[in-house]
């Protein structure tokens, strides 16, 4: 239904198509969805949703699978009751999701995009010293890495943490049998008011929307930093951007929002010191392609009668 995000062309098809009779589309509006998919028995998706009304109107669907881990753009309860399996990715993207945390909290701590650009518009030449920088720059060792959220992505984040000789705090609802060395399990608002830096790794439920509001961030440093690599709904947005703009917390390093692509009105697109980028932690080449073949594999099963990764048994 949307091939092009998960390959816009450096990948290829090739195993899908030759599984069977298969039609990839860039994009797909909500409006051809039936048209498209009528006769489809299988069907894959990204964000193109599959609600229960336009499941009614694709008659021989018998599987559904969604390119990605989250799988909240298809009503799993109504393909469920068809006898329909829907499946996901889990786990392809560990690596490049935690390499981006830290692209994004070296950005705030070291700001070298902006001081290269000082440099190509000539400020360092005309410069009277042998060097300058115009934020503090901060190193990460001894500073504290609270994490929410201790998955896989979790893990490794703290693992990256600790190469960078970080103390690492963790909260989660589930106590982890193991804690890596060099890990401390805390009570929720003890990892706010504690981390200097807050990495969000949990997933979206009615319990965690919203789950850094106004009322949490009042406990943070206000020389911490927050990222957000997992689901942008996790932030009350307004309540983060008033927080920015006071200058009550020191920056946040965004990789997601609550709408995608956000209005224009978006509180913290003009916000200080925020740093967005567009949903790119997931798309390195390495992780789009790990995420294409489990889903191809996927698909493969299913037509052997043997489904994998099935979120709806």
């Amino acid at each position: 239904m949307d091939g092009y995000t998960l390959n816009p062309g450096d990948l290829l098809w090739g195993r899908l198509e030759a599984l069977g009779e298969c039609s990839v589309y860039d994009r797909t509006a909500p409006e051809d969805i039936a048209k498209r998919a009528g006769e489809a028995e299988i069907v894959l998706t990204n964000k193109t949703v599959l609600s229960a009304e336009i499941l009614r109107h694709l008659p021989r669907l018998k599987y559904i699978g969604v390119l990605a881990t989250g799988y909240n753009v298809v009503d799993v309860e109504a393909a469920g009751e068809r006898g329909i399996p829907v499946t996901n990715v889990p786990s392809y993207g560990t690596p490049s999701v935690a390499q981006m945390v830290f692209a994004h909290l070296l950005n705030l701590t070291q700001h070298v995009a902006h001081h290269a650009e000082t440099v190509r518009d000539g400020r360092w030449a005309a410069c009277p010293d042998f060097c300058y920088w115009d934020m503090p720059l901060l190193e990460l060792a001894g500073l504290t890495l609270g994490i929410v959220g201790f998955g896989r992505i979790g893990r490794a984040v703290a693992a990256l943490a600790r190469a960078f000789g970080m103390k690492v705090i963790i909260h989660d609802v589930i106590v982890p049998a193991e804690m890596p060395e060099g890990c401390r399990m805390m009570e929720l608002e003890e990892v706010f008011r504690e981390a200097d830096v807050l990495s969000l790794h949990c997933p979206l439920t009615p319990r965690t929307e919203r789950l850094v509001n106004a009322e949490r961030l009042a406990l943070m440093k206000p020389t911490a930093f927050l990222i957000n690599t997992s689901r942008g709904p996790l932030i009350d947005e307004p309540a983060l951007a008033q927080v920015l703009n006071a200058g009550r917390l020191a920056g946040a390093g965004l990789d997601v929002l609550s709408a995608e692509p956000p209005a224009a009105d978006n509180p913290l697109l003009t916000a200080k010191n925020c740093y967005i980028t567009p949903h790119i932690a997931w798309a390195t080449r390495s992780a789009r392609q790990r995420l294409l073949s489990i889903a191809i594999d996927n698909v493969a099963a299913f037509v052997a009668g043997r489904p994998q990764n099935v979120v709806n048994r």
